[in-house]
């Protein structure tokens, strides 16, 4: 499965009878899915469906999907109100005395407030089951528009974690072989410390010392933390080559990156090693920023 960004635009419109509709859909970073929909009065019921279709496609994102549909003028039909003609000829009836009894023209009924009303013919149930199914059908074409696009900024997603995660194998390299990591090093530097204890004209018991310096060592040594460094990196590779919606996991991985990024930092009794792991850090800051795109 290829990557998902979590970021995406799409668009549909089309025809159904005498409606034009059309979807449009945008999402953003988030958590989990977050689905909003806005529906025009009269397709509240479909959104059940809508969310389904969406739900089947996305695992996370906030996602916006809205949807207009209009009618053409073409189906507009006048419907008379005859009781209101009957009371408007009543009326002219018992007044004839008092007014012209010239015959009523049609502008003069049609002035009249509520004698002819122009609205859209009654939806049939086969026409609105046509209706339903092209509007549900124009959804999932902006659905797969959506993917289209989200697995688009994916594939570019996958390509700037794979030049960090290379980075920052690249890094630990480098950490591992710096010269002051090396036994002579080490024991050359433990032993000045402990020559300037001594010199100092402290008089300290040797199994004590030589317990403090063992434990110096332990502390000082970094090989546990370049050993995760490099099973993470791993780990990393083998989510993004799987793909799918890794995103959590990845974040994940960066905060164990992190952890030992810092913890090597701590520990460095070199310059060299301490920028290294300043610069891994900043490489994992990154990534982990780039994460939070990924579904």
């Amino acid at each position: 499965m290829q990557l998902q960004s979590m970021t995406g635009f799409a668009r549909r419109e089309g025809s159904s009878g005498r409606y034009r509709w059309a979807w449009e859909l945008r999402s953003v970073n988030g958590k989990g899915l977050d689905l909003r929909l806005r529906l025009p009065p009269g397709t509240e019921y479909l959104e059940a469906e809508a969310r389904q279709l969406a739900t089947e496609r996305f695992s996370r994102g906030n996602m916006q999907i809205g949807l207009t549909v209009s009618a053409s003028n073409a189906g507009v039909e006048a419907v008379v109100n005859q009781n209101a003609i009957d009371a408007v000829l009543s009326l002219r009836e018992r007044l004839r005395d008092v007014i012209d009894p010239a015959p009523l023209r049609l502008d003069t009924l049609l002035s009249i407030r509520g004698v002819v009303d122009f609205r859209e013919p009654e939806e049939k149930e086969g026409e609105r089951a046509a209706r339903d199914a092209d509007l549900l059908g124009g959804l999932q074409l902006a659905l797969a528009d959506m993917t289209a696009m989200r697995m688009q900024e994916g594939s570019a997603l996958c390509r700037i974690f794979l030049d960090q995660i290379e980075t920052i194998e690249t890094l630990a390299r480098q950490i591992e072989a710096d010269p002051s990591r090396s036994p002579p090093a080490i024991a050359a530097r433990l032993s000045n410390q402990v020559s300037l204890i001594l010199d100092g004209g402290s008089v300290i018991d040797q199994d004590r010392l030589y317990g403090e310096v063992a434990l110096l060592a332990a502390k000082a040594d970094i090989r546990e933390e370049i050993d995760r460094l490099r099973s993470h990196v791993a780990a990393a590779r083998d989510l993004l080559a799987r793909g799918g919606p890794v995103g959590r996991k990845l974040d994940f991985l960066s905060q164990e990156f992190n952890r030992e990024a810092n913890t090597i930092c701590s520990k460095s009794n070199s310059a060299a090693v301490t920028a290294a792991g300043v610069e891994l850090k900043v490489v994992i800051d990154q990534f982990r920023e780039q994460v939070q795109n990924l579904e």
